[in-house]
């Protein structure tokens, strides 16, 4: 298996989508196309309900370039005014797998939660310390790995890919 990190060659990509899909979908293709190999590309984000879904697509860089602590604070402040019961959110992940002759597959998956009003916990990144997850009573940087990856949207999207791998595999298109 290769990573990103095994081609230092590879043109930046632009993020040029309007879904989280589409922004996969970018990636997975100039990717398949310069190296010639199949690729697994994801898109991640985090969708708040009363903010229209915002941060969305743009959850990386909500605050500027991939802070975790600005986007943290941007999207705390921007929730300053909406009450524990409005605060419903979902994290979400797009992933295409897409071979050089443009034969794709995608699944998605969601872990539903709401946004406390302060962070809680250690581990995690992005969002996690303010994404809560009422099942388990933790943010998603209070869980142990093992339990985070029964909930994650991550997970969730590649569990649904697994079946449908072999065949997408097999197929000549």
């Amino acid at each position: 298996m290769k990573t990103l990190a095994d081609f230092p060659d590879l043109q930046q990509i632009n993020e040029t989508g309007k879904t989280f899909t589409e922004n996969a979908t970018l990636k997975a293709t100039a990717v398949a196309e310069a190296t010639q190999l199949t690729v697994l590309a994801d898109d991640s984000g985090l969708m708040v309900d009363a903010l229209d879904g915002a941060p969305g697509i743009y959850s990386a860089r909500y605050a500027g370039d991939h802070d975790d602590a600005k986007n943290n604070a941007k999207l705390l402040a921007n929730l300053a005014d909406v009450p524990a019961d409005k605060r419903g959110a979902a994290f979400h992940t797009s992933l295409v797998l897409r071979k050089p002759n443009g034969h794709q597959l995608v699944t998605t998956g969601e872990v539903r939660g709401r946004i406390l009003t302060a962070p809680r916990g250690e581990d995690g990144f992005g969002y996690d310390p303010l994404f809560y997850v009422p099942s388990e009573r933790l943010t998603f940087a209070e869980m142990p790995l093992a339990t985070k990856n029964q909930h994650s949207h991550r997970a969730k999207a590649t569990t649904a890919m697994l079946p449908l791998f072999d065949e997408w595999w097999e197929a000549e298109q």
